[in-house]
């Protein structure tokens, strides 16, 4: 499998350069920036950001602003508000009061006035959630994946980092910004991960970066085994749960409680935007662990804390769902639904054993293409996922049904996709 790639910023071989008026020869800019813009629209890769608006407790209906004059009514495919708690009632209703207790913003940084009571009983929440001694709160899960990492890489002398080669931006830039040494291995291949570790001095600390549930293909890690070696080796154990938390588990504490693994990992890292459906990002660990990343994380240190409007919203999202499993199963039972339409209509889904419904297109134009066609004439939703997400020539649609996405919708989306995939002349796999 090829590697995730990072965002990579291609300069030209050759600086075009003008003549200013005063005669002295100048860098042209604009042509630069024009020419980056230009190399995305020739791969077919440039993304354009749809106007929409959710429709309050409604959801996944939405209105979209985009190409036409007023509001068209639409179906929302891809969003990460896996269920739906950004509309739920008991977390706006969290969030109304504490605008009108607290007010909208939290006034600095934790260390100066941003920290409110409402911070602290979330960080008690999402340690006792993973079974931590402790929590700690960042603006999103990119800044709680590179402020750590990088961190702990610098308390760590001679920290060689151990990283899956399908692992998210936040945690490859993460560990660049720690300039320790980084070997990364096959995605879920424990032979060379082990392979890997063994090649290193026994005294010297290591970490093993993962994530749970890798959300472009929708696999998930071999947890335990990773922690054997980590074991085995001496070595510390990271794992992002960003797609994972509120998904999975009895109370919603992510793979690691599903499969009985959280008192293995040290530092459980995981966002409150996506299932818990408001903002930010955290991680869980030890109390030595967390003191020392409030103490020396620049990405925490010198950032406004979270609105307290937003913490409260959140804290009544994981409130609920560590008691519900209500929301959890009927999203599990929405997309192993889609999957099995989908696959019986002949539609090249990918194999997953998670809540992702990745459909393979292969080609980012004509992925941009079905997008397009599916928003314009069949108000539905999706975005096409392309470089440097995926890897080039594994472009692909990324639907992720939720528990109030009807078998109806599921029937009028899969019937728009094959009318549109017979049009493009793409190969169906219709049983015989």
């Amino acid at each position: 499998m090829a590697k995730r790639c990072f965002i990579h910023y291609v300069t030209p071989q050759k600086l075009p350069l003008t003549g200013g008026a005063d005669g002295q020869t100048r860098v042209n800019y604009d042509q630069i920036f024009d020419e980056a813009i230009d190399r995305l629209h020739t791969e077919g890769r440039y993304r354009v950001f749809i106007d929409i608006m959710r429709n309050k407790g409604a959801f996944p209906n939405a209105r979209c602003f985009h190409g036409h004059n007023g509001p068209k009514p639409i179906t929302v495919w891809c969003s990460n508000d896996y269920l739906a708690m950004g509309q739920h009632p008991k977390v706006i209703e969290a969030m109304e009061n504490a605008l009108h207790d607290v007010g909208a913003g939290s006034g600095g940084t934790r260390n100066i006035g941003g920290n409110t009571h409402l911070h602290v009983e979330l960080e008690q929440e999402l340690a006792d959630l993973h079974g931590k001694d402790g929590a700690l709160l960042f603006t999103s899960g990119y800044v709680s994946n590179d402020a750590t990492l990088s961190t702990l890489a610098k308390l760590l002398p001679g920290c060689v980092i151990f990283s899956d080669e399908l692992n998210h931006a936040s945690m490859i830039a993460g560990i660049r910004n720690s300039g320790c040494e980084k070997r990364v291995f096959r995605h879920n291949d424990l032979e060379h991960l082990e392979e890997l570790l063994a090649a290193e001095d026994e005294a010297t600390p290591k970490l093993i970066a993962f994530e749970s549930v890798y959300s472009m293909d929708g696999d998930v890690a071999p947890v335990h085994a990773i922690c054997d070696l980590a074991e085995k080796y001496n070595a510390l154990t990271y794992v992002d749960e960003v797609h994972a938390v509120g998904m999975y588990g009895k109370r919603g504490g992510g793979i690691t409680e599903r499969d009985e693994a959280a008192d293995r990992i040290d530092i459980i890292e995981g966002t409150l935007g996506k299932a818990f459906g408001v903002m930010g990002g955290y991680i869980a660990a030890d109390t030595r662990v967390i003191d020392c990343i409030r103490s020396y994380a620049p990405g925490f240190i010198f950032t406004t804390s979270l609105s307290p409007v937003l913490v409260a919203g959140v804290l009544a999202a994981v409130r609920h769902l560590k008691g519900s499993s209500e929301e959890r199963d009927a999203q599990q039972g929405a997309a192993a639904s889609l999957k099995a339409k989908m696959r019986g209509a002949g539609l090249p889904v990918m194999d997953s054993t998670t809540h992702i419904v990745p459909l393979m297109v292969g080609d980012p134009v004509r992925a941009k293409k079905i997008s397009d066609i599916l928003l314009a004439e069949y108000g539905v939703y999706v975005q096409p996922i392309n470089f440097p997400t995926v890897p080039r020539g594994t472009e692909r649609l990324r639907f992720t049904p939720g528990p109030a996405h009807s078998e109806a919708m599921m029937d009028e989306l899969v019937a728009a996709l094959v009318e549109i995939w017979d049009r493009m002349d793409l190969e169906l796999k219709r049983a015989a």
